[in-house]
């Protein structure tokens, strides 16, 4: 039984199976669903690279925010390095569960990396994500709350908010987004202005697909080959963005689900979100702070 159940956290900590997968297959070994949970809980943590940046860290400063939107108060969550001086801006769009704990890590990972970040929440037309997903599941019905042409708006409110900060440089803006998210962002990158990088997890391209002749920053994508939803439009896209010579840069990432890169998420991929968390901030890096 020990030999299997190395095995099964080897595949799991390589990516090859879901979580799901691994309870299924670890109950039938040990007979024991709470021994299962056990096993995933205390064995096959996330590497180091997904390990969240502790909310207290010396090294960064975060404050809940409000700033003004076109239909009233749009909430967020905003971290700075603690030290003082000026730094790009990055804003993050969460997936379709809103605002959560994860998307704050996900800021606070930019701010050790001496970004400003800013979560703004995209359900704050319905009251927040608090009222409109209190169970904080996949909310399936996020694109009739918040279509896309909203979220353009309150992205670029978000970006006219951190430019009045003083310790934010205003002519070095980005943008990243995951899942429902990472559509959003590609959708944002053909409305907001000066943006100078966007980065796409697994999102899906602009509908109708002429407006990515709008974007004005270069885009990086990271899609997983376990995505057929999703992946299905990467030909149009790299057709419609070399026919309107539009900078867009993508990979698929072997054996990698939807979602591979949340560490709290049980399609997580450990290798696929080290190489392409380390491909964002190269990306960032040389296209905000060069």
């Amino acid at each position: 039984m020990a030999e299997e159940i190395k095995e099964l956290l080897r595949q799991y900590e390589e990516g090859q199976i879901t979580r799901r997968d691994f309870m299924r297959k670890a109950v039938a070994i040990t007979g024991s669903v709470a021994l299962a949970n056990t096993l995933i809980d205390t064995l096959a943590q996330p590497t180091s690279d997904a390990a969240q940046v502790d909310p207290n860290d010396a090294g960064i400063v975060w404050h809940n925010v409000e700033f003004n939107g076109p239909a009233g108060p749009v909430f967020g969550y905003l971290v700075r390095p603690a030290p003082r001086g000026k730094y790009p801006g990055i804003i993050v769009i969460h997936a379709n569960q809103g605002i959560n704990d994860h998307f704050r890590d996900v800021a606070r990972r930019l701010a050790k990396q001496d970004y400003v970040a800013l979560v703004p929440d995209y359900l704050s037309r319905a009251g927040g994500t608090m009222k409109a997903n209190p169970q904080g599941r996949g909310f399936e019905n996020i694109r009739a709350v918040a279509p896309w042409q909203q979220v353009a708006e309150d992205t670029d409110s978000g970006y006219v908010y951190l430019r009045t900060l003083p310790d934010v440089r205003g002519d070095r803006m980005g943008l990243v987004g995951f899942c429902w998210g990472g559509g959003m962002c590609f959708a944002s990158a053909t409305q907001v202005r000066g943006l100078r990088a966007a980065v796409v997890f697994y999102g899906r391209s602009p509908d109708p697909m002429e407006l990515v002749k709008n974007i004005e920053a270069p885009i990086l994508a990271h899609y997983g080959e376990l995505d057929p939803g999703v992946n299905k439009g990467i030909p149009e896209t790299v057709e419609a963005m070399k026919r309107y010579e539009k900078s867009y840069t993508y990979k698929i990432y072997p054996g990698a689900h939807h979602g591979f890169h949340s560490d709290q998420g049980e399609r997580y991929h450990p290798v696929a979100a080290q190489e392409a968390w380390a491909r964002t901030l190269e990306f960032f890096q040389k296209n905000l702070k060069s």
